[in-house]
């Protein structure tokens, strides 16, 4: 398997791996956090996690899985020359990306309109422990899609440079790196899923 001919090919791949880590601190410290809250509020927790919309959060995660596979795939269509095909792969990474943001837009809207929402009324009156779980949850998710946000854009211009062929076989660094970032999106979700979908 050759290696793009970049100028400093190991130097952007440490850099993004070593930005990377920084995000996986960012995240596990919120993790953490939820750790913490949830070994003083295991009952309210559950009670919360039982009203979120599993349905919503089970579409956000079929939907990024396939995107992961997507992006994936355009790495190798790009190894093999197949300009094209990577370019629609990567097209369909970002639809994907889009997709999630409106799935999101619709769940907040409709947590939102029942009343749940930090400082509302309704958490303002009940468990403590209820209102500490929904603000972790719109922290999490709100980081979360600020992320998503910013990898939709960035394979955006990353499909623009394959489709005018400065992403090639021998210089596929924007894309691979795109793609790392990409994957630790999907990664997170992953943890989110559980965590706030179905916690018991």
């Amino acid at each position: 398997m050759s290696q793009p001919t970049h100028k400093d090919y190991a130097g952007a791949k440490l850099g993004m791996w070593l930005f990377l880590f920084t995000e996986l601190l960012l995240f596990g410290g919120l993790f953490l956090l939820y750790a913490v809250y949830l070994s003083r509020y295991p009952h309210e927790f559950a009670a919360a996690g039982r009203e979120m919309h599993l349905v919503f959060g089970t579409v956000n995660t079929v939907i990024l899985i396939t995107s992961s596979l997507l992006v994936a795939m355009a790495v190798t269509a790009v190894k093999r020359d197949d300009h094209r095909l990577a370019f629609v792969l990567v097209g369909g990474t970002v639809v994907c990306a889009a997709f999630f943001l409106v799935d999101k837009y619709l769940e907040w809207g409709t947590e939102i309109g029942r009343g749940i929402y930090p400082g509302s009324p309704r958490l303002v009156a009940g468990p403590a422990g209820e209102s500490v779980f929904y603000s972790l949850y719109y922290l999490t998710t709100g980081l979360h899609g600020l992320h998503v946000l910013i990898g939709g854009i960035l394979l955006a211009v990353v499909a623009v440079r394959v489709g005018r062929g400065s992403i090639h076989a021998g210089d596929y660094i924007w894309l691979e790196n795109g793609a790392l970032y990409w994957h630790l999106v999907d990664l997170v979700w992953i943890f989110i899923f559980p965590l706030y979908y179905l916690v018991l």
